[in-house]
């Protein structure tokens, strides 16, 4: 591919720091000391209290829904929009509660506010939203009624790594929040992803969760010792809280997050500014425009169809081909997640059918990669292939 989804996000100089680290005497590899200082220095970029870092955004997505099954252990049902990734929705079925599926805005490619704050019901215990490829979820209203209702917001922003809202990072205004680290995304630690709170008691929670369900992962001495002495009969290293998993990351993860933070602000500007450019040549005869870029932090270019037209989306998937450029369709996890398999025995047949706008964006929609290294001369050569499918 001439023009892949990514590119180079991994640097020589992150595989040189891994290098330098390896030929030290005896380097520690496991989750050590490297991978708590990233977790600060993310905490203090995000501007939260407390992180821990785990090996994918998945599992961030797996611990905290199982720190919400402590809190309502009957279960209950979460918000969350067709259009996400399967791991979000896997996590809230894995940990007993039922997910309720919602439309989403082309504008910002999330949740249909309108849509979400019609179907909270004395039932639902939280909403899980996905800031997708970038763009910012919030509205005033949906914040204001869930802070009123008492609904528990949670973050996805896998794909949406320093976007904000009224200036504000995302990640910093639920309860917990989510990241990811994988490759394709703004900063990578190969595999990886970042749970972040302002909950001391969730903080502590999310760390034995993170290693086995061991109290000795607890970062609260005082915790430790209470529990230690009334529990004689344990060996007080093995003594296992909760239910947990073993989905730590190593150290290598740790060091490159280190390098890679020191560069995200810029490269999150460099793909703002590629995605403004390219959305302003884009053919608006022929694509949606009209994204909300306020606070917005591009993961990908999105091409979406303004109408339902086969025959011009199939020229467009060849001519991108032809052409050597990398793309996905149906936008964020493939689009509508509701026609998936691993839902068969959840939803019914033909309920995809009530998400018309995910629908569209699942047939007539798609990302191709926006990342820093990418020059304009590059940007005009892919805006004059999607341009000239008339």
């Amino acid at each position: 591919m001439k023009y892949p989804l990514i590119t180079n996000n991994i640097s020589r100089n992150d595989l040189d720091k891994v290098i330098k680290f390896l030929k030290t005497d005896n380097p520690i590899l496991t989750n050590n000391h490297y991978n708590l200082n990233f977790e600060k220095k993310w905490s203090s970029w995000l501007g939260v209290k407390y992180s821990v870092f785990v090996n994918s955004g998945s599992s961030a997505n797996l611990l905290t829904l199982a720190v919400l099954k402590e809190k309502f252990p009957k279960g209950g049902e979460i918000i969350v929009p067709s259009l996400t990734w399967s791991s979000d929705i896997n996590s809230i079925i894995f940990n007993g509660f039922k997910p309720v599926f919602i439309d989403i805005s082309l504008k910002n490619l999330s949740l249909n506010i309108d849509l979400t704050l019609e179907a909270i019901t004395k039932k639902t215990v939280a909403v899980f939203i996905t800031h997708a490829q970038g763009f910012n979820g919030f509205n005033n209203k949906l914040l204001k009624t869930l802070r009123h209702k008492k609904i528990i917001l949670i973050e996805d922003v896998c794909e949406s790594h320093g976007a904000t809202f009224k200036k504000k990072k995302l990640g910093t205004f639920g309860l917990m929040s989510n990241f990811s680290f994988y490759y394709a995304h703004h900063m990578s630690t190969i595999e990886g992803g970042m749970i972040s709170t302002n909950n001391k008691k969730i903080y502590n929670s999310l760390l034995m969760l993170r290693g086995h369900g061991l109290l000795r992962e607890c970062n609260d001495s005082t915790y430790i010792n209470k529990i230690i002495k009334s529990r004689p009969d344990l060996n007080p290293n093995f003594i296992f809280m909760n239910k947990g998993y073993n989905v730590r990351n190593n150290e290598i993860g740790g060091l490159i997050g280190l390098n890679q933070l020191k560069n995200l602000d810029y490269n999150i500007n460099k793909r703002k500014k590629n995605f403004a450019y390219f959305v302003n040549k884009l053919d608006k005869n022929l694509y949606f425009t009209d994204f909300d870029l306020l606070g917005s932090s591009n993961y990908a270019f999105n091409l979406i169809l303004k109408e339902k037209n086969t025959s011009l989306i199939n020229k467009l998937k060849k001519n991108l081909i032809k052409s050597g450029i990398e793309f996905r369709m149906g936008s964020a996890g493939g689009g509508n997640q509701l026609r998936q398999p691993y839902l068969s025995d959840i939803v019914g047949n033909t309920d995809y059918k009530k998400y018309p706008i995910t629908e569209h964006v699942h047939f007539y929609g798609m990302y191709i990669g926006n990342y820093p290294s990418l020059k304009k001369i590059d940007i005009d050569f892919i805006l004059k292939i999607v341009n000239l499918i008339k």
